[in-house]
């Protein structure tokens, strides 16, 4: 009798290293994918804001070049005007955190009334064109976003361009020169106000003299503590509509597409902000600004 023919299969691996294999090819495949996506993102921040930037110098040394004024003059009142109660109210509340959470503190070391150091130096330097910022990502950020997102669905900018009109010069230009314009306002208002909740707290709660507080104040800030926060406060803005232009031009799928272009124009935005903060404040310490 002639032996049982062998096999000729090769032996299965086991499933958990199958597994384990699809996983991590998984993931390589995501990271890529994330790769591209976040290159193709700042890439099209990157265009947007040259061709922004390029029409608006045109606009201004070119009569025959128009962006529309009044549109930048309504986009002003929308982006700015109209946040200037809820910049006033965090602001303020900012200002009473940071005295009341430095108090005990300085007190220990006899120093309470540096408190009026510390939150003028943060408020201007910091806090007021970051949280300024913040809260007009989410105030005008996301209802640019919306109203680019809607406009791109009902196919006004298709309109626009059917009837050679660049969306960028009409649309983008307007919108992000009254975010950085009404940002750069705001944080100077932001930066009184953030003072102002330092020392209402410092004279009815911690027992120090207004007069005190508004001297140590004067003489703990300088220049370059107010245009820095200057500076922050201009890149911040473009960064805020450049953003949220993007995400509503690039618009897709409907009414859900508007909400997820409103979001992401939040988020990212938010993302965007303090990463740039980061970086601003480690050049300006490198340079001792």
């Amino acid at each position: 009798m002639s032996d049982a023919p062998r096999s000729s299969a090769r032996p299965r691996l086991p499933n958990v290293f199958v597994r384990a294999v699809e996983s991590v090819g998984r993931a390589g495949l995501d990271l890529v994918r994330n790769a591209t996506t976040f290159v193709r993102f700042v890439g099209g921040i990157g265009q947007l804001g040259a061709d922004a930037v390029r029409w608006t110098a045109r606009g201004l040394f070119r009569r025959n070049v128009k962006f529309g004024r009044e549109a930048l003059v309504v986009q002003m009142i929308r982006v700015g005007v109209r946040s200037i109660p809820i910049i006033v109210l965090v602001q303020t509340f900012i200002g009473i955190i940071m005295a009341l959470q430095l108090a005990p503190t300085l007190e220990s070391y006899g120093q309470l009334e540096r408190v009026a150091d510390v939150v003028a130096i943060a408020t201007f330097r910091e806090l007021g064109p970051l949280i300024s910022a913040i809260v007009l990502s989410g105030f005008a950020g996301a209802s640019i976003a919306a109203e680019m997102g809607a406009m791109v669905e009902s196919e006004e900018i298709k309109a626009l361009r059917a009837h050679a009109l660049n969306p960028i010069r009409f649309l983008v230009v307007p919108r992000y020169l009254a975010t950085v314009i009404m940002l750069t306002g705001l944080t100077v208002l932001a930066d009184v106000v953030g003072v102002a909740g330092g020392l209402g707290t410092a004279t009815f709660v911690l027992d120090i003299r207004p007069g005190v507080y508004i001297d140590y104040t004067q003489a703990a800030l300088q220049s370059k503590d107010f245009l820095t926060g200057l500076v922050k406060a201009g890149v911040f803005g473009w960064l805020i509509a450049m953003i949220a232009c993007y995400e509503g031009l690039t618009v897709t799928g409907g009414a859900v597409g508007v909400g997820r272009a409103t979001t992401n124009t939040v988020v990212k935005s938010i993302v965007a902000l303090i990463g740039f903060d980061c970086l601003f404040t480690t050049v300006f310490y490198l340079f001792e600004l």
